[in-house]
């Protein structure tokens, strides 16, 4: 998967958010609950696991994101990027000032070693209810 260069070399903290709803518009950030923040060594490497997700082929499930990533750079005013993760269609819709239009709505396969690796992430942050997946 293809994140902003620039930005991922200037970032300092992911912060993970448990999405409530899906927003009325693209471009603003998903509403939901801080469950972690992750700095330092361990934003690189979820960073390096996310890069790392092979590309895939859309399912259709409507978008129904479960977790997405904020990810700043030291001074923590605005995100950088802002990428929400779907499971179920294997889609990541990207906004902020640091992505590309053409990143803004990328597939995943989401049944591989890696995206299952940061499903677990996401969900060792905050377990998520046994029926939903996403």
């Amino acid at each position: 998967m293809q994140l902003p260069v620039e930005a991922v070399a200037a970032a300092a903290l992911i912060e993970v958010v448990r999405i409530s709803a899906v927003p009325a518009e693209r471009g603003v950030p998903y509403p939901g609950r801080t469950v972690a923040h992750w700095a330092g060594a361990e934003a690189a490497d979820v960073l390096a696991l996310i890069e790392g997700l092979p590309g895939g082929e859309q399912h259709r499930c409507g978008f129904s994101p479960g977790w997405s990533i904020r990810v700043y750079e030291d001074s923590l005013d605005l995100a950088l990027f802002e990428a929400a993760f779907c499971f179920r269609c294997h889609e990541v819709r990207m906004h902020g000032a640091a992505v590309p239009p053409a990143m803004t709505t990328q597939f995943f396969d989401a049944d591989t070693p890696p995206a299952q690796a940061l499903l677990a992430l996401f969900r060792a942050a905050t377990p998520a209810p046994a029926d939903r997946q996403s």
